[in-house]
């Protein structure tokens, strides 16, 4: 389950690039995502346990932070990224952000880590710099870049505020009502009758851009999600982490497919060295800290 759901995560990521290739820009897309994910979920919710819905004042600020950070700034910067960097790249960028939730876990809250910690962290940085070719004035696009790590840093945080909020409500709810958040706060950002309607009866390489958005919504968002939530009843959220990171090995595989983004021999050496330090990451934090949600909702 968690490599399917891995691997439609990943070819979100090419079919998202192309409704943007459309003229949708990633805000849109951010907002059309919460919303129309919301809304499913909410059917379901209200299909399966409707009570859990109910909330408190204060429940508020986890359910504003969890579905702001979560679900709307890191899709925001994550569409940003693949608008201006090949998908997998910018899915190396984000998955760092295991790293810093070690990193708050030891200096944050002086939780103790295993000392391989250490050397997931080095690996990982010196893997990025492969990947952005620093040595050739960051041939990468320098936005792009910015959004993928930015995108990182506020999965660091949904890690954090979601490790609070699953203590608190059920994985469902707390999900249904965070896209909630997303979705409203992106409707007052960018109102509903601005949406550019006309682009659903285009085309983006052929493929009508109405189906794309489909797979946006139910195969790249409440699929996986539901797949993961199976799988979490199974495998420790840690190992869950950690063979989710097929994700970003197949979706370079997907963009260079059906994108045509192909990577360098250097680049894939610095994927490799990333994916190793984030593995390594993940298994340095100790028992107290490994109740931290480990999967992304890219």
């Amino acid at each position: 389950m968690v490599v399917l759901s891995g691997a439609l995560f990943a070819i979100n990521g090419t079919v998202s690039k192309l409704v943007m290739r459309a003229g949708m820009d990633p805000l849109q897309l951010t907002t059309l995502r919460a919303t129309a994910a919301f809304v499913g979920l909410l059917v379901l919710t209200l299909a399966v346990n409707p009570r859990s819905l109910r909330f408190s004042r204060r429940d508020l600020p986890v359910l504003l932070g969890y579905g702001l950070t979560g679900f709307a700034l890191v899709p925001l910067l994550y569409f940003i990224a693949i608008s201006r960097l090949p998908v997998g790249i910018a899915l190396l960028f984000e998955y760092t952000a295991p790293l810093l939730v070690a990193l708050w876990a030891r200096f944050g809250q002086r939780q103790s880590v295993r000392p391989r910690l250490w050397i997931g962290l080095g690996l990982s940085l010196a893997g990025l710099a492969a990947v952005a070719e620093v040595w050739g004035n960051l041939r990468l696009n320098s936005v792009g870049i910015l959004a993928g790590l930015g995108a990182a840093a506020m999965l660091a945080v949904y890690y954090v505020i979601g490790g609070h909020g699953a203590a608190r409500r059920d994985p469902l709810s707390l999900t249904c009502l965070s896209y909630g958040a997303a979705a409203v706060a992106g409707a007052v950002i960018r109102p509903w009758w601005r949406f550019p309607g006309h682009l659903l009866g285009t085309t983006s390489d052929g493929v009508p851009v109405w189906l794309l958005c489909c797979y946006v919504v139910l195969l790249g968002s409440i699929a996986p999600y539901l797949l993961l939530t199976a799988a979490l009843r199974h495998l420790p959220p840690t190992s869950a982490g950690i063979i989710g990171m097929v994700e970003p090995v197949f979706a370079g595989a997907v963009a260079w497919l059906v994108l045509g983004e192909a990577l360098t021999p250097v680049q894939l050496t610095g994927a490799a060295l990333i994916l190793t330090g984030v593995i390594l990451a993940e298994t340095a934090r100790t028992a107290t800290s490994e109740t931290l949600p480990d999967i992304p909702p890219t």
